[in-house]
C-alpha cells in the first residue's frame, strides 16, 4: 500500500476552511515554535479516506478474525454495549458535575450503574463488597496487594513483607506485589500443574503476607487443592489473593470467595465482554471479604435512605485514592449491560461453553502437538511445540503461519514453565465451524512441519509486511521513517 506521503502533491488540498473573522494570534512563545512549518502531506480528502480505509482493512481483531489469544479472553463484544455507552445521558456526563444538589440529578444514573454493578459483581465473586475504581487488571492486582498491606499494618503485623506467587501465576503478579512493597517468592508447580503443597509449606512463615493464586491458572488448569492452599496460608497468618483474569472459566459455577480467598480482582474487559487490547480501555474491580472492607479505596458509591446515590469519602482506614472520579465508567457501563443481559443462568452457559470449546481443541490437537500437563483443562489449553522444534519449527513460526491462514496467533512462550508454549483460548463466543477451521489450520501447519518446514519458517507470506526481526526491532526500533519503501 502506498504511503500517504508518496501520493502528496504540492498545492493539493483536502479541506475548505472559512476565513477567520477574528484576529489570528499565535500563543506559543517563539522559543517553542518550529524553525520551519511542519512537513505535512498535501492530499485530497478522498485520498485520505482511501488511505486510512485501506489501512483499517489490514487490522486484525475480534470483529474480523478468530482471536485465540490465551489468557486474554478476546471474546466478541456485543455492539448493543456501544449503543448503551453512547446514550447522551452517559456519554455527555462530566465527572465534575454535582452529585445531588444544583443539577445533581444528571449524575444519579451513572452512580446507580456503578452501585448496581458493584453489588452484582460482589454476588458473582462471593465477596462482601467491591471497588470499581481500578483501571486495569494489573491496577486491580496492585490495589489488592495494597489492601493486604493495609490489613497487616492495622493488625500491627508489619513484618509480613513476603508475597508468595506460584510459577503458573498470571505474569503481572510479581510486579504488582513488588510495586506494593512486597518481596516476591516463587512457589513451584507439581507434576500435574497444581501448586506444589510441599514447596508451599516450606515457604510459609511469620513474614508471609499472602499468596497470589491465579484461578484457574495460566496452564488453563483449576488447582484441585485450592481450598487446602487457602487453609495453609490462613493458618500461617497470611491472606489469599485470587487473580481473576481467568474468571471466564468459572463464572456462574464457583464463587472464589467461597473457596477461601480474601481478595480478588476481575477483568471487566475479559470476562464481561468489554473492549480491550492495545493498552486499554480496561477495568479491574476488586472484591474483598468483610475483614478488608474498611480498607477499600475512596470514593465509594453509597445508596442513601431516600433512594439517591452519592460518592462517599469518610473511610479513615481506606488505602486512599487509586483512580480519579468514577473509574473507567464507560467500561463499567458496558459490563453492567452485559450482566443484566445474561443473568445467573447466562453466566453458567458462558463458562460451560468456554470450557467445552477449549477441551474440544485440546482433544483434537493432542495427536499433533505435545502437552506438558495432559489433563482436563478449563478455558484454555496449552500445547508445546517441542515436537516441531525437532524439525526446526518453533512456536513463533507456528504463530506466524497462522496469520497466513487468517487467524490471530495464540499466546506463545507463556507460561514460561512450558517449553515452546502455545496457549489457546477460544472463548464461548466462537462457533464450532470457526473452531474446526482453526483446528484444521493447526493440523496443516503440524503436517507441513514434517514435509516443508522451510515454508513455515518463512511465514507470514501473505501480509503487506513480511516476517519481522523481532530482536532487532526491540533493540533498535525505528518509530518514524518517512523515507521507507512502499509496502
Amino acid at each position: 500500500m502506498k504511503l500517504i506521503f508518496s501520493i502528496s502533491r504540492s498545492g493539493r488540498e483536502g479541506s475548505s476552511i472559512p476565513k477567520s473573522d477574528v484576529p489570528e494570534v499565535n500563543a506559543i512563545p517563539q522559543q517553542f515554535r518550529r524553525k520551519k512549518p511542519a512537513e505535512l502531506p498535501e492530499v485530497s480528502e478522498q485520498e485520505v479516506i482511501r488511505h486510512f480505509t485501506a489501512l483499517s482493512r489490514k487490522n486484525m481483531g475480534v470483529d474480523t478474525n478468530f482471536y485465540p489469544l490465551g489468557s486474554c479472553t478476546m471474546k466478541y463484544n456485543p455492539k448493543f454495549h456501544e449503543r448503551i455507552a453512547a446514550l447522551p445521558g452517559f456519554a455527555e456526563l462530566h465527572p465534575l458535575l454535582p452529585q445531588l444538589r444544583h443539577g445533581g440529578v444528571l449524575t444519579q444514573g451513572a452512580l446507580a450503574v456503578i452501585y448496581e454493578a458493584e453489588r452484582i459483581l460482589s454476588e458473582l465473586l462471593g465477596f462482601s463488597a467491591c471497588t470499581m475504581q481500578p483501571l486495569a487488571g494489573a491496577h486491580g492486582e496492585l490495589t489488592g496487594c495494597m489492601l493486604i498491606a493495609a490489613y497487616h499494618k492495622d493488625c500491627k503485623d508489619e513484618k509480613r513483607k513476603i508475597m508468595l506467587i506460584p510459577d503458573a501465576a498470571h505474569g503481572t503478579n510479581p510486579a504488582s506485589a513488588a510495586v506494593a512493597g512486597f518481596e516476591t517468592v516463587e512457589i513451584a508447580s507439581d507434576s500435574e500443574g497444581n501448586v506444589d503443597l510441599e514447596d508451599l509449606k516450606k515457604h510459609l512463615g511469620p513474614e508471609v503476607a499472602g499468596l497470589m493464586l491465579t484461578c484457574p491458572n495460566t496452564l488453563g488448569l483449576f488447582d484441585r487443592n485450592v481450598k487446602e492452599i487457602c487453609r495453609l496460608v490462613h493458618e500461617a497468618g497470611g491472606l489469599c489473593y485470587c487473580d481473576g483474569a481467568n474468571f471466564n472459566a468459572i463464572i456462574g459455577r464457583i464463587r472464589p470467595g467461597d473457596l477461601g480467598f480474601d481478595v480478588m480482582h476481575v477483568n471487566l474487559h475479559k470476562t464481561f465482554s468489554t473492549p480491550h487490547g492495545g493498552g486499554g480501555p480496561g477495568s479491574g474491580p476488586v472484591g474483598v471479604a468483610e475483614k478488608l472492607v474498611p480498607y477499600l479505596p475512596v470514593s465509594r458509591v453509597a445508596k442513601r435512605s431516600d433512594g439517591t446515590y452519592a460518592l462517599e469519602y469518610d473511610y479513615p482506614d481506606s488505602i486512599g485514592y487509586i483512580a480519579p472520579f468514577y473509574g473507567n465508567f464507560g467500561i463499567i457501563l458496558r459490563a453492567y449491560a452485559y450482566m443484566l443481559t445474561l443473568g445467573k443462568e447466562g453466566f453458567r452457559r458462558v463458562s460451560e461453553n468456554a470450557v467445552l470449546n477449549a477441551n474440544y481443541i485440546r482433544c483434537r490437537l493432542s495427536p499433533y502437538y505435545d502437552q506438558k500437563y495432559d489433563r482436563f483443562s478449563m478455558h484454555e489449553c496449552v500445547f508445546s511445540a517441542t515436537r516441531q522444534v525437532a524439525k526446526g519449527v518453533h512456536a513463533l513460526d507456528i504463530a506466524k503461519a497462522l496469520i497466513d491462514r487468517g487467524y490471530h496467533p495464540p499466546t506463545i512462550y507463556f507460561p514460561m514453565i512450558v517449553p515452546e508454549a502455545l496457549m489457546i483460548e477460544p472463548t464461548e463466543t466462537e462457533s464450532k465451524d470457526t473452531i474446526d477451521s482453526f483446528i484444521e489450520a493447526m493440523i496443516e501447519i503440524a503436517q507441513m512441519t514434517e514435509t516443508n518446514a522451510e515454508q513455515i519458517q518463512q511465514a507470514p507470506l501473505t501480509t503487506p509486511v513480511k516476517r519481522m526481526d523481532e530482536t532487532r526491532a526491540a533493540r533498535s526500533p525505528v518509530v518514524a521513517d518517512l523515507g521507507c519503501p512502499e509496502m
